[in-house]
């Protein structure tokens, strides 16, 4: 492990011959999954400047907005974790201090290094809640283990998402190709940005989704043309145990995929921003894909999670329950290819081969 300066945020990298990941101290975003060979890092960085989130002054406007999300939005990069929130607080929650995906996404993290492992550590004092990650290199594969425990005395809904983020020059709009295992699958009903090009409330079966035209739209690529914005919830494959994502970059013949087990997680939120926010701090020239998987369909408060309940036959949320603990492993994989794969498989946890 080395300190370092990612985009001027306090950051820890660990590396090997083929890849270098960056988290940051505060939010403990992955920032970078940086691949040596292809010389690109496949997740969204912002285009606006990154600030520490503890030096987030809520009472100076500025370019990262008025809303519940701009103390995440000052911060954000990459692949943020999103407990126990999956969407905005209600409004008494704001007023108590719970910002947009929850304090994982903005508190400090203790980063320490064990036996080649990246070890995390942050306690949520407003949620009663510890989590816990570690993260290891083998290979062209990142191995992540995370614990989610409930140091209440109180059975608890929980929102638990991986909130992957892509971005330029590895995501193009117009060339960039996706893949994932996914089933039943539906529009949200709300327009995440200000230009949906697919119809509200649509249940469809992946990756056709019905348009607002009277179009079908492939969502293995991205809406070409800008402005473009919308959000899916894709509920995993049921006739396999795990559940991926791949998306594949033809100009740095690039395969980024992420792979996890269908009982952790059992949701795929698809968001794209294509320019189509003019507020700050977007200023109309995002251009990213979400690929979001968790325990929920939809980014939405904790009351409308609950009162959701199910979705598609599929729980929209995880009891955890008192004093409790919740577990999971995922990994990442970057590989160069010449065609985007049509399937990933689970890599050997020793090895790292898949």
């Amino acid at each position: 492990m080395s300190e370092t300066i990612f985009h001027g945020r306090q950051a820890v990298r660990i590396e090997n011959d083929a890849l270098r990941l960056t988290v940051l101290r505060e939010g403990g975003h992955i920032a970078e999954v940086y691949d040596k060979r292809a010389g690109i890092n496949p997740l969204w960085i912002p285009h606006w400047p990154s600030i520490e989130p503890s030096s987030f002054d809520p009472t100076q406007p500025g370019i990262f907005g008025t809303g519940a999300d701009a103390k995440l939005l000052a911060g954000i990069m990459g692949h943020n974790l999103c407990v126990d929130l999956f969407g905005s607080p209600s409004a008494e929650e704001a007023a108590a201090g719970l910002t947009v995906h929850g304090e994982t996404s903005v508190d400090p993290y203790v980063i320490a290094e064990s036996q080649g492992k990246l070890n995390l550590g942050v306690t949520l004092r407003k949620a009663q809640l510890q989590c816990s990650r570690s993260i290891e290199l083998c290979s062209e594969h990142v191995r992540i283990r995370e614990t989610v425990e409930n140091l209440s005395a109180i059975d608890r809904p929980l929102a638990w998402t991986q909130h992957v983020t892509l971005g330029p020059p590895f995501l193009d709009p117009a060339r960039t190709e996706f893949r994932a295992a996914m089933a039943r699958s539906m529009v949200a009903e709300f327009d995440p940005g200000n230009k949906a090009y697919l119809k509200a409330g649509a249940e469809f079966d992946w990756p056709i989704a019905p348009g607002i035209d009277g179009a079908s739209h492939d969502l293995r690529k991205m809406h070409g043309t800008a402005p473009a914005s919308g959000y899916t919830a894709h509920a995993a494959d049921p006739r396999s145990d795990h559940a991926y994502f791949v998306a594949f970059s033809p100009k740095f013949r690039l395969a980024f995929s992420y792979i996890w087990r269908r009982a952790d997680f059992p949701w795929l939120g698809i968001w794209e921003e294509n320019c189509s926010r003019p507020g700050s701090p977007w200023d109309s020239r995002t251009v990213t894909r979400g690929m979001e998987f968790g325990v929920s369909p939809f980014p939405e408060t904790r009351r409308a999670m609950v009162e959701r309940g199910r979705l598609l036959g599929t729980p929209a949320f995880k009891w955890l329950p008192a004093h409790g603990r919740l577990e999971a492993e995922y990994w990442i994989t970057s590989q160069l290819a010449g065609e985007v794969p049509e399937t990933i498989s689970w890599p050997d946890s020793e090895t790292g081969v898949a």
